[in-house]
């Protein structure tokens, strides 16, 4: 052991006659732990709802997507979709139709986004078919067998149909419900118009139809065959999917669609990649990506961020101060024990080195204690999610925590530094140390 560390450790032991300065020793090596341990918590708290944020919203929607400028839909898409799927990064492709409906069942009724798709398709570009916790979604499947008159017809009313016996009987009406093209609802939705699977819904679209009576809501009634819960609560309250054929006959859109959607090899190279698509497709074509959809989430998570760097630094901060001033009460103590020490020989410098190092010590103590604390809470919160939220406003369920070892690395440096810096002037003062005006009286 070098001789100015086995000073600082004989002093940091405070006999009985400076336990003042022993005590302001101990509560700045548990400021620094606290200030550690809490930034190490709220990073990983941090990190954590940036990684499940970003892990839902990649697994639920596609990484690119492509659109028409004038939002007149998609023509000739095949071909098109078969172009893009050989460009460059491009690992899969899938047709879409997006479109706000209004969902309803009896006097429950909620606002909701509608996507029809191809199952086969929609599975290589999301996970949200992935995530259905009732039925399943294999009645998505088209049945080419299936007669057209079986079809449920868009704004049919109920009444329409044949008042027979036969019609009444109750085989008949689960033959009607069978002929009902299926949908999937969302959680949330589901439980909010109290549907589960087998029961019949109501969709009407905002786009009227212009008949003599003036213009009328189109609108079908649609089997539920199967509730997704994705865990987010944006899509689990006001998302529903169905068959493309399906929405494009309630919309009336022929065989246009409204989205070409992409995934791609490397999520980061997302814009670089879409703007590639928006070359190759042609005028009249824009695209957007993942990173410019949830661009204001991710810049507040980022500003979030930079906060509690600001706010939980100033523990760390209070705790340095603690330093400085343990650190000044024990040079006054020890003049006497540094003026002997000098007069034996002992350089300025060996006896700033004193005090640095007793300064160091007490940071690197703290933030170790601190960083055994901080990463044991991040565990056990993560592990087993002990803190709940509100999904309607955080969308996620719970508090999810992802400590990094980089975080780690960085917060110990940067307590360290801050105590080595609390030991700069008391250091100095020592240094400046006369032994014959400290010894004068003695």
């Amino acid at each position: 052991m070098r001789f100015e560390l086995f000073i600082a450790t004989r002093y940091l032991r405070a006999k009985r006659r400076q336990a003042f300065i022993g005590i302001i020793t101990g509560i700045s090596i548990v400021g620094v732990a606290a200030g550690v341990a809490s930034l190490i918590v709220a990073l990983a708290i941090n990190n954590g709802f940036r990684q499940d944020l970003q892990e839902r919203l990649i697994g639920s929607t596609s990484h690119v997507s492509l659109l028409r400028i004038a939002d007149d839909g998609i023509k000739d898409w095949p071909e098109l979709l078969e172009h893009l799927s050989k460009q460059p990064h491009v690992v899969a492709a899938a047709p879409a139709i997006f479109e706000q409906v209004l969902i309803s069942r009896g006097p429950r009724a909620r606002g909701a986004v509608l996507k029809g798709m191809i199952p086969a398709d929609e599975r290589k570009v999301g996970d949200l078919l992935n995530t259905i916790k009732e039925g399943s979604p294999a009645a998505l499947e088209e049945d080419p067998t299936e007669p057209e008159q079986e079809k449920n017809h868009v704004g049919t009313p109920a009444s329409a149909a044949p008042a027979t016996d036969s019609s009444d009987s109750l085989a008949a009406v689960h033959a009607r419900v069978a002929a009902m093209p299926p949908i999937i609802l969302g959680k949330d939705m589901a439980d909010n118009l109290g549907a589960t699977v087998g029961s019949v819904v109501l969709v009407t679209s905002p786009q009227g139809e212009l008949t003599p009576f003036g213009m009328v809501p189109k609108y079908s009634r649609f089997r539920v065959v199967g509730v997704f819960n994705s865990g987010f609560f944006d899509y689990d309250s006001s998302w529903a999917f169905t068959r493309l054929s399906d929405a494009q006959r309630l919309f009336g859109l022929g065989d246009l669609i409204s989205v070409i959607e992409f995934k791609v090899d490397d999520i980061d190279k997302a814009d670089i990649v879409a703007r590639q698509l928006e070359g190759a497709a042609g005028k009249g074509f824009m695209t957007t990506n993942w990173k410019e959809q949830n661009k204001a989430l991710f810049h507040a998570l980022n500003m979030e961020r930079l906060v509690t760097y600001i706010t939980t630094g100033l523990i760390v901060f209070v705790a340095a101060l603690n330093i400085l001033i343990s650190l000044i009460m024990m040079v006054m103590e020890k003049t006497k024990d540094i003026a002997v020490l000098m007069s034996m020989g002992t350089r300025k410098s060996q006896v700033r080195n004193i005090f640095i190092a007793q300064g160091v010590l007490i940071g690197l103590i703290g933030t170790a204690i601190g960083l055994l604390l901080g990463y044991a809470i991040s565990y056990t919160g993560g592990h087993y999610r002990i803190i709940s939220l509100s999904p309607e406003v955080y969308s996620i369920d719970y508090v999810p925590f992802a400590p990094r070892l980089t975080d780690g690395i960085l917060v110990a440096l940067v307590a360290i530094g801050i105590s080595f810096v609390a030991t700069l002037y008391p250091s100095w003062s020592a240094g400046r140390t006369l032994p014959a005006e400290a010894l004068r009286y003695e």
